[in-house]
């Protein structure tokens, strides 16, 4: 059962936030949902760290966000954890308050490349600045500050979600006290380097992209298109991809010149690529590959998690996994022994590839509530 209707709210601060990167904003928007209860004392908060494409509707019906009706589609209607997050489910919000931020430079609602530039009067475009991990953290740190959540009782996030956990629980150990990160690693490895740069230059190569200044014109949807073509194979298993190709077969007939679509599992990735183009900004998702892949958390690192010994892990790990594999999560858990941290390792044994923490909550859910108490 969902929760059922809820809406998007918006966190505004109105003073200089500055970047890694040097540059800074006079003013930033965050957009989030919140879900259950804050208690008394503000100690029953889990913060939840969305993936790549994902959004601040974690959960329950959102039919429109103030903004972004050009990208919301219906695909974008239902959260995007909500078989995770809802009374009696794994996030309960009978006994917890759940927040989902969209991050600094994406497109559902925070400051991002559609937002207006208050120094032109434009969309930033080309000019937005590059974003760091560390500046989203930042970001969602002050949105904190503003609920009155000084530390929060568990921090959780699949894929790069997973990454941004680790870190907010590493860099600011006294704001955490349950970290589970699930199908994620401490860096960005040569696999995700290649994969993401493919990404990135099917973008910038789609003559539409304009230097990323396209928001007067059509956006680049080929390029994306393509993108998504290239990312989606790490996220669903062979097996998976090919039986849905099977019962999903959704375009026919040439995609240009010289080629015709000539099996399912073409016709397959292909509408994938076309649904993901209608709902996503391609600024965006350069902004956010970027960041990704200057992520880094050192697994060498002796003093890592020195000042982490309060806290509680709990690793998930998909068998199936293509694109974090399990060996990366084995990475984490040396690392959190090595420091003789509390840590639980669980493997999930799923035909689904990476998506299974989206999917199947079942497999996840018993030892969420029994790590969060």
């Amino acid at each position: 059962m969902t929760i059922g209707p809820v809406k998007t709210q918006f966190f505004h601060l109105h003073e200089p936030f500055p970047l890694d990167s040097g540059e800074s904003f006079d003013t930033i928007t965050l957009a989030y949902e919140s879900y259950g209860t804050l208690n008394a004392d503000a100690s029953n908060a889990i913060l939840v760290f969305h993936a790549l494409t994902g959004s601040q509707h974690a959960a329950g019906i959102n039919k429109a966000v103030p903004g972004v009706d050009a990208l919301w589609t219906d695909e974008c209607v239902l959260g995007w954890w909500d078989s995770f997050i809802g009374p009696g489910k794994a996030l309960d919000t009978d006994r917890y308050f759940v927040v989902c931020a969209n991050y600094l430079g994406s497109c559902y609602g925070s400051t991002g490349p559609r937002s207006i530039n208050p120094r032109t009067g434009k969309p930033y475009g080309s000019q937005f600045p590059q974003v760091s991990a560390w500046d989203v953290i930042c970001s969602q740190l002050r949105l904190l500050d503003f609920l009155g959540i000084q530390c929060l009782h568990g921090v959780i996030g699949g894929s790069l979600g997973g990454m941004l956990s680790i870190l907010l629980a590493t860099r600011c150990p006294e704001r955490v006290k349950h970290v589970l990160p699930i199908a994620t690693g401490l860096e960005t490895t040569v696999l995700h380097r290649v994969h993401n740069f493919e990404q990135i230059l099917a973008i910038r190569n789609d003559p539409k992209f304009q230097g990323g200044d396209y928001y007067d014109d059509e956006p680049p949807k080929e390029g994306l298109l393509l993108a998504r073509i290239i990312s989606h194979k790490t996220f669903v298993s062979l097996t998976v991809m090919e039986k849905r190709a099977r019962q999903e077969i959704t375009a026919e007939g040439p995609i240009g010149e010289f080629y015709e679509l000539s099996n399912p599992i073409e016709s397959y990735m292909f509408y994938q690529g076309k649904k993901f183009a209608e709902r996503f900004d391609a600024n965006s998702y350069l902004r956010i590959m970027d960041m990704w892949q200057r992520f880094s958390l050192n697994a060498e690192q002796p003093d890592l998690f020195k000042d982490c010994m309060h806290q509680q892990y709990l690793i998930f790990s998909v068998d199936s996994d293509v694109c974090f594999y399990p060996e990366e999560q084995k990475v984490i858990v040396n690392a959190l022994e090595s420091a003789q941290m509390s840590v639980k390792y669980i493997t999930v044994h799923s035909d689904k590839g990476h998506d299974s923490f989206l999917l199947e909550p079942d497999l996840y859910a018993p030892y969420i509530h029994f790590v969060l108490g």
